[in-house]
């Protein structure tokens, strides 16, 4: 089949990337719907083709956290008679809650793998995407202090010290890292907003930050403690009413939240509309610090 359009989904075979991979798939049979993560094991792929009685889903593999491993796959890309990209949903993200992780290049893993990995990717890409094509940040609001997540509080220093954190945050808890990548996410969508309507406006090119809230059973937790991974695998996903009343209204199942990435980077009347950061479908403010350039 010759395929009009290609998607990219960085994270797609498991939880929120694989449910929304899977709703794309559906809506559009004639696009090319790419999910790449560092392995397959679920043959995500090819479950979906077979859910859907297609097969427009393939999995090419990536590993964020090099920065080898996004070279190699954009070089492949470029050497592939693959669509033009309309979507680009840059959705991996992973944290380490307790110790220090670094990669191959002394660099921060969760930093490398939430962040830079995709930052660099896009900017890789960016000659494969099509007019008017979409890039969607997987965010989340635990960047903000006053969301009172439960996270620590984001710091951001520089790019620079979260790549290769001094003592002060190296030292701190594992899971500040993830806040503070999630806070360079979306300074970074805004200021690719800012350079992508400056620079190339004829494109049309847009990205925006998004937040999909809280969803208990997702994989973000497998690198947490045997009791946590018990409590958000099997006993938080049976309360969410309960924590809807008393945490935060913001949680969703997997496959709500992927309705709702879904809509982000397809559908109609989210064209055009860029540099926002949304808590679902709404645009919000995020953090005080977010906005200092």
């Amino acid at each position: 089949m010759d395929y009009t359009r290609s998607v990219i989904i960085t994270g797609g075979t498991i939880n929120l990337g694989y449910h929304t991979a899977l709703q794309i798939a559906r809506q559009h049979p004639n696009w090319l719907i790419v999910i790449s993560s560092r392995s397959d094991r679920e043959h995500a792929a090819e479950s979906i083709n077979k859910t859907l009685g297609q097969n427009n889903v393939v999995f090419i593999p990536l590993d964020l956290s090099e920065s080898k491993s996004v070279r190699a796959y954009a070089k492949e890309w470029a050497s592939k008679n693959y669509p033009l990209i309309q979507a680009v949903l840059l959705n991996a993200a992973l944290q380490f809650p307790d110790r220090l992780v670094r990669n191959s290049e002394g660099i921060e893993a969760t930093f490398a793998i939430c962040h830079l990995g995709h930052a660099l990717l896009f900017h890789l890409l960016c000659p494969h995407l099509a007019a008017n094509a979409r890039v969607i940040v997987t965010s989340s609001g635990t960047h903000d202090p006053a969301m009172k997540s439960g996270l620590p509080d984001a710091i951001y220093t520089s790019a620079e010290e979260l790549a290769r954190p001094p003592p002060v945050i190296a030292n701190g808890p594992g899971r500040r890292h993830y806040a503070n990548s999630k806070l360079a996410n979306i300074m970074w969508t805004y200021t690719l907003h800012k350079h992508l309507s400056q620079r190339i406006p004829d494109r049309g090119i847009t990205v925006n930050a998004f937040d999909p809230g809280l969803m208990p059973g997702s994989g973000l937790a497998r690198e947490y403690s045997p009791f946590f991974r018990f409590a958000w695998n099997k006993i938080m996903p049976r309360t969410m009413p309960l924590l809807r009343v008393v945490f935060t209204p913001n949680i969703h199942k997997l496959g709500e939240s992927a309705a709702l990435l879904v809509q982000l980077a397809i559908a109609d009347n989210m064209a055009g509309v860029s540099g926002k950061y949304f808590e679902g479908l709404k645009a919000i403010r995020s953090s005080k610090d977010s906005y200092d350039e």
